[in-house]
């Protein structure tokens, strides 16, 4: 009896513990962190705002970071690209999305490493190398980009994502998601 009063007791204890840490977690400051301030202001307490709730998410980190490069702050974004990356282990989607934001930038070479890295992490991935292959086929790297989507195709020849990626980056139009 006491041992099962004891059980009682710790399972108890438990969820009101996990309750309680649920109803602690932050939900973030509101519309409160931009209303009513000049709009320079207003994006950097929405950006500090959005990497506080982002948790150390990376795909949310390297959100903030793409608005942060993209607008001028290269290094404040380019340090949350590293935290993103570094310390934990990425996939080849953190190193997409990266890519995405050098090449909005037009810093191709950047971009053509950062896909390399993703490449890196699983070269057998035949949907990561539609999407390099369409990349080096978009700056004109054609023999490269071919190569790449051919290894794709050859695995899938019946994904129409591989084809569409193909006629995108021939026809200059951007890439989809």
């Amino acid at each position: 009896m006491r041992a099962r009063l004891v059980a009682v007791i710790a399972s108890s204890s438990l969820l009101l513990g996990v309750g309680i840490g649920f109803a602690a977690k932050y939900q973030g400051a509101g519309i409160d962190v931009i209303r009513n301030k000049p709009d320079k202001e207003a994006a950097l307490a929405a950006l500090t705002e959005a990497e506080h709730v982002a948790n150390g998410g990376s795909w949310e980190l390297i959100a903030v970071g793409r608005v942060y490069y993209l607008s001028g702050e290269k290094a404040r974004g380019q340090a949350l690209f590293d935290y993103a990356t570094t310390g934990r282990k990425p996939d080849g989607a953190d190193f997409e999305r990266i890519a995405e934001v050098y090449a909005e930038a037009g810093e191709n070479d950047r971009a053509s490493d950062s896909y390399e890295k993703m490449l890196a992490l699983d070269p057998k991935d035949d949907s990561s190398q539609a999407v390099v292959g369409a990349w080096y086929i978009r700056i004109g790297q054609r023999e490269k980009g071919d190569a790449l989507l051919a290894q794709a195709m050859q695995r899938r020849r019946n994904s129409p994502w591989y084809y569409v990626r193909a006629a995108e980056s021939l026809l200059g139009v951007p890439a989809g998601r």
